[in-house]
């Protein structure tokens, strides 16, 4: 299982950590103006502690990961299907519901999102499964024995009322696909009719006033509002309004740490969690933002090359599949909070405050950095 030696050391990717570090450093800095809340700062103190402790036992998973072959997850794809499986079914009947999702495994005063591990768990999952059938892939029987092995903990999520999650998962899904040899036309095709068919169908909900079924209704007024967020200012679209005018009033070089109107006046919801960009577009202006997604994109090239470099085609999905969760996880929530983009709810990779984002994440950075530091056969 561990497989670890000094030969190794020379393939270590410095650049994927320094540039996840970067990352977080922002965050941190962000998060505390988030969260300093004039005469009650001890809060800020609190979620300031709270993320530097899952930054350090992300840390020291990254280290754990790295020691172990990455091969090795994929003999035991099966075993982390059905446990991943277990786990979300567990979950749905024991667990808490924390912003109306019951997503959350608490253990005394630390509490756990069980569906963020899962994200990893299924790329391997999927990694191993297309790396196994490539040739398959190309037709379309080939690529619902992909979806329908996504299917089932996508299901238990959407169960735990947690629509976001749920679509990161297809969009790992998507992503995969793509690089593991799948029918790239048909999958455009399909992807294009399915969202254009909803927002048609959002339109006309609009005008017509009805349900649009599978959807919940708050779901559908996020969508709803996402067309125009002025059909309901004070309810659903009162996030994206105030999101948008905090990052407009940012301009170019920003208001200044602390110094954010919309922040600190308490306008902008969610501000350490879900709507973090806002804080930085405000405080640190456009070009702070720009700084922010030009981290991202480096990281995210960074990651492309070592997928291109891996030494099998397992490996080169496992990556792909992560890059694919970061990738979604960025238009998602850089794009609600500006949007173009309907809110639901899902966190900005590392600079959002939550230990179950973070800790998933930089177990995430381990495993590109450990396909990296195996890309070729060690010698002994």
């Amino acid at each position: 299982m561990i497989d670890f030696n000094r030969k190794l050391l020379r393939n270590i990717d410095l650049s994927v950590l320094l540039l996840t570090l970067l990352l977080i450093g922002v965050g941190l800095i962000a998060i505390t103006s988030a969260t300093n809340f004039g005469l009650q700062g001890s809060y800020s103190i609190t979620f300031l502690r709270t993320q530097i402790t899952a930054t350090i036992l992300g840390l020291l998973m990254i280290i754990g990961v790295m020691l172990i072959d990455y091969r090795w997850l994929k003999e035991y794809a099966g075993f982390i299907y059905f446990g991943t499986l277990v786990v979300l079914g567990i979950t749905l009947v024991l667990g808490r519901t924390v912003s109306g999702s019951k997503s959350w495994i608490f253990f005394g005063p630390v509490r756990f999102q069980p569906s963020e591990l899962a994200k990893l768990a299924i790329i391997i999952v999927l990694a191993a499964f297309i790396a196994d059938r490539e040739d398959e892939m190309k037709y379309l029987f080939g690529m619902l024995k992909a979806c329908m092995l996504t299917a089932f903990p996508v299901l238990l999520i959407l169960a735990q009322n947690d629509l976001g999650t749920a679509l990161v998962f297809i969009g790992i899904l998507i992503g995969m696909l793509y690089v593991g040899g799948g029918n790239a036309k048909l999958i455009t095709i399909v992807l294009v009719v399915s969202v254009t068919c909803v927002m048609i169908l959002v339109i006309l909900s609009i005008h017509f006033d009805f349900n649009l079924p599978l959807l919940k209704s708050y779901q559908l007024k996020r969508l709803q509002v996402l067309i125009d967020p002025y059909l309901d200012p004070f309810g659903y679209g009162y996030n994206i309004i105030q999101s948008e005018i905090a990052i407009g009033s940012g301009r170019m070089w920003g208001k200044g740490l602390f110094k954010g109107t919309q922040n600190k006046l308490q306008f902008l919801p969610e501000k350490h969690t879900d709507f973090i960009f806002p804080v930085i577009g405000e405080e640190f202006g456009f070009i702070g933002a720009i700084i922010v997604l030009c981290l991202y994109l480096a990281l995210l090239l960074r990651s492309l090359v070592i997928a291109r470099e891996a030494r099998d085609s397992f490996g080169t999905l496992v990556v792909v599949g992560i890059i694919a969760m970061w990738v979604f996880h960025i238009l998602e929530n850089v794009g609600m909070t500006m949007g173009i983009m309907p809110i639901t709810g899902i966190p900005l990779p590392f600079l959002s405050y939550g230990g179950s984002s973070m800790v998933t994440n930089m177990i995430a950075v381990g495993m590109i950095m450990n396909i990296r530091m195996r890309k070729h056969k060690i010698l002994f």
